[in-house]
């Protein structure tokens, strides 16, 4: 069995009094879709972030293909093979959609200094191959702030790809999507994810995303790890169904 692309061990963090995470530890292989969900204050963004470098941990270890992570601010965490999208889509609205994709490739090549020179001047096509992946190619030269927010997810996508990231960190990708594009999204990055044999870890509040699209689950509690496992397993965990989902959760009525 090969070593996993993520190793995260006896994560934990402290803001003054209040222990929002304390002790997690999970791991990501290549290719697999990880979701991490839980109640509001479970400790889901501050793991997030140590993961992302955003925070320091207080203690722990974030370990990607064996190299530890922690301390590395988070550019260089990028240059190393993490991406990362964001619960509001960061994309330049004034700029065409393939603009904002030569912006991401211009970053990817240490060229981001030369950013007075034109966008359109850098690897077009190399963008509108990414765009072609992601279903926006049509649309690649209208500009991002006549695109619909299902559409603006998708650049944002395009523009996480750009540096072929080994791990991609998505925070609440389909925040205020609608359900059909949701969906749509996330089992575009499933084949990605599979396609790249890139690592993807993404917090959702979206059940029927997690449990559509998700190939194991973890959920926190009070910055504990409660469980881990199969998406199948979570739905029958009762520890799960108490703390969280609610007795007779039923998946399908949240799609």
């Amino acid at each position: 069995m090969s070593a996993p692309l993520l190793q995260v061990t006896g994560l934990s963090r402290a803001f003054g009094g209040v222990q929002a995470v304390d002790g997690v530890g999970f791991s990501l292989a290549e290719g697999e879709m990880l979701a991490l969900i839980g109640p509001n204050g479970a400790g889901k963004s501050t793991t997030f972030n140590m993961v992302g470098g955003q925070l320091r941990p207080d203690a722990g270890d974030v370990r990607l293909a064996g190299e530890s992570l922690v301390g590395l601010p988070p550019r260089t965490i990028w240059r190393r093979g993490v991406g990362r999208t964001f619960q509001i889509a960061e994309t330049f609205r004034s700029l065409t959609v393939v603009e904002n994709v030569q912006m991401a490739l211009l970053s990817a090549d240490r060229r981001i200094l030369h950013w007075w020179r034109p966008a359109a001047a850098h690897r077009r096509a190399d963008a509108l191959a990414l765009l072609e992946r992601v279903g926006m190619h049509a649309q690649a030269d209208r500009p991002c702030s006549a695109l619909a927010y299902g559409d603006v997810k998708r650049v944002e996508l395009a523009m996480a790809l750009a540096h072929g990231p080994r791990l991609l960190l998505m925070d609440e990708p389909t925040a205020g999507m609608a359900p059909a594009e949701r969906l749509a999204l996330m089992a575009l990055t499933r084949q990605i994810a599979r396609e790249r044999r890139m690592g993807v870890l993404f917090t959702e509040h979206s059940m029927d995303v997690v449990f559509g699209q998700a190939d194991r689950v973890l959920v926190l509690v009070r910055g504990r790890l409660l469980a881990e496992g199969t998406p199948e397993q979570i739905q029958a965990d009762a520890r799960v169904q108490e703390a969280y989902l609610g007795a007779g959760f039923d998946v399908e009525a949240t799609a």
